[in-house]
């Protein structure tokens, strides 16, 4: 236990460092918005764009913490002074409604079950893809390294986990058969990293792995920002990731800040905001704007976690809690590594 609060306590310092050092002192009204890894580079144009289009550039200043989704999560319902948070797991914002930060109706009070727009789980390979890697078959051989963020600690580590065990539920039979591959897949993990920014830099930058399992937007941000050097491949079948937004509403009203967090989510509904998110490769929830930008999303099959495999508490109980179904697979197949 007193692990677990030093670990508490040491996100919270090092995300209340990280919003000190991204704002100037001044006479401008905070709005902190505490989200997951990857989503940084959407907020890095949004947020200026907003100020703009509001006007509201000599009353308001926007930061950001970004991290692995659960530990935003546990760092807010620990004491993170959050306006708003951007998470891509209903539960870890059930989190907050249990601990009274967030309004239990959060999923009524934007559109779309308050997801502007969203991603699906891809794989990403080095340029030419010389491990011929087309599925998430390939993931189990021997010869290939994959990265992907801890499903302990990040919710697209977890979306990632429960692609392949999608696949796996329709590719064999019974439930050893399918666990057999999932552990044959996390004895070809090196390493996981806490989130999915961890996972990618350790894919681009530390050239650890073969293949990176990814979230879209982060695996074509990283293909066309280096893209000499890595291909994005779209498996036979994936899950989809919502984003999810909320007001952390016992910390805008201590803060006075209601009517600007309420705007500054609303707005991400607006047209543009969806075009800006669907240029940084988030999938839009605006028709329009999604028909505009076909071509940049393939077709494929996505599957929704919680209609394939139950409510988040079932799967975190069941997937995700200590000892539970990947704490197991994972430890043996460190194990099996060893022999």
């Amino acid at each position: 236990m007193k692990k677990y609060l030093s670990a508490v306590c040491l996100i919270i310092l090092i995300a209340l460092i990280a919003f000190t050092l991204n704002h100037k002192p001044n006479h401008k009204t905070l709005l902190l918005n505490v989200a997951y890894d990857v989503i940084r580079d959407f907020y890095q144009d949004y947020n200026p764009w907003f100020l703009q289009q509001t006007g509201l550039q000599d009353q308001l200043s926007l930061s950001q913490s970004h991290g692995g989704a659960s530990k935003q999560a546990i760092a807010v319902a620990s004491g993170l002074p959050a306006d708003v948070v951007t998470l891509t797991q209903s539960s870890d914002i059930d989190l907050l409604v249990h601990k009274g930060l967030v309004a239990a109706d959060w999923q009524q009070q934007y559109p779309n079950n308050a997801s502007p727009f969203g991603s699906v789980m891809v794989l990403l390979v080095k340029k030419g893809n010389p491990k011929h890697i087309q599925d998430w078959a390939d993931l189990a051989r021997p010869d290939v390294k994959v990265i992907l963020p801890n499903p302990k600690t990040s919710a697209n580590g977890r979306f990632a986990y429960l692609a392949l065990l999608a696949y796996a539920q329709r590719h064999f039979a019974d439930a050893p058969q399918q666990q057999q591959f999932l552990q044959q897949v996390l004895a070809n993990v090196p390493i996981l990293e806490a989130g999915a920014r961890g996972a990618t830099i350790s894919f681009t930058q530390r050239q650890m792995g073969d293949v990176l399992i990814a979230p879209e937007n982060e695996a074509m941000l990283a293909s066309k920002a280096l893209g000499d050097s890595f291909d994005v491949v779209y498996p036979s079948i994936t899950l989809y990731t919502p984003v999810f937004v909320a007001e952390v509403v016992k910390n805008t009203q201590h803060n006075h800040t209601a009517l600007y967090a309420q705007q500054y989510l609303q707005t991400l509904w607006s047209p543009a905001a969806q075009q800006l998110a669907a240029k940084h490769y988030f999938r839009p929830v605006d028709q329009q704007v999604a028909k505009q930008y076909q071509a940049s999303f393939p077709a494929i099959e996505q599957l929704d976690a919680n209609q394939t495999f139950g409510s988040w508490q079932q799967i975190n109980a069941e997937h995700f809690a200590d000892n539970g179904l990947f704490d197991r697979l994972y430890i043996a197949a460190q194990a099996e590594k060893t022999r």
